[in-house]
């Protein structure tokens, strides 16, 4: 089964140990939001890069190799993946933690973009739209999830 939370288990347990409001996604997010500042942390950085080392080692998890290639991100030319590369490590250095979009809603230009533009943030911004990306591919791997069912 695909984890929803990269390496975090520690999200859907809590949410199993609240009571249910019938929205599945709702109750997940409401633990990511409750949670403290360091945990949040942890999860934006439990998150790999785009087309970075994990991608090259191959030591991805399934659904993070899915959805970087369903971006393309698998297939990137050496001024791409050059410019993957410098981005990635520009935003790290800038905020501390590696860039999150949720890829299955864009393709690699509209990353690149979106990377580009994000590096003008504050990192408060940065966390909030980390988390709110998090969201994103959360909810589209419930989707999937429930669609194995």
């Amino acid at each position: 089964m695909t984890a929803l939370f990269e390496h975090s288990p520690w999200i859907e347990a809590r949410a199993d140990a609240r009571p249910s409001s019938g929205d599945r996604h709702a109750d997940l997010m409401a633990v990511l939001y409750a949670a403290t500042p360091d945990e949040q942390l942890a999860l934006i950085r439990a998150h790999p890069e785009l087309a970075g080392k994990a991608a090259i080692d191959r030591t991805l998890t399934d659904a993070s190799a899915a959805e970087q290639a369903s971006a393309g991100l698998d297939r990137l030319t050496p001024e791409e993946f050059a410019r993957f590369h410098d981005l990635n490590a520009a935003y790290r250095d800038r905020f501390g933690f590696p860039f999150i979009i949720c890829v299955r809603l864009t393709d690699k230009a509209g990353i690149l973009a979106a990377m580009e533009a994000r590096l003008s943030h504050d990192r408060d911004t940065e966390i909030a739209n980390a988390l709110a990306q998090i969201g994103e591919i959360v909810r589209l791997r419930l989707k999937e999830r429930e669609a194995q069912i």
